[in-house]
């Protein structure tokens, strides 16, 4: 009767130590979520394109009504 409860003891320990390396011995791979990056569109520019043009022709103006006067002399 000894050894059929040894003999029981040792299957139910062997039993457990099974169940205990159950899982795969490969590490675990979390998959990380897709990242979307999104295309930001080139920032415009603060100053219209009218000031452009118009700061041009005034200083084009300026520059030759100081000529002007130069030539008046």
């Amino acid at each position: 009767m000894r050894f059929v409860t040894t003999l029981a003891a040792a299957a139910a320990l062997t039993v457990s130590g099974f169940a205990v390396q159950a899982g795969s011995p490969a590490p675990v791979v979390i998959e990380q979520p897709p990242v979307i990056v999104e295309e930001m569109e080139p920032a415009g520019s603060s100053v219209s394109a009218t000031y452009v043009v118009i700061g041009v022709l005034a200083a084009l103006l300026i520059a030759a009504a100081v000529n002007a006067e130069d030539d008046d002399e």
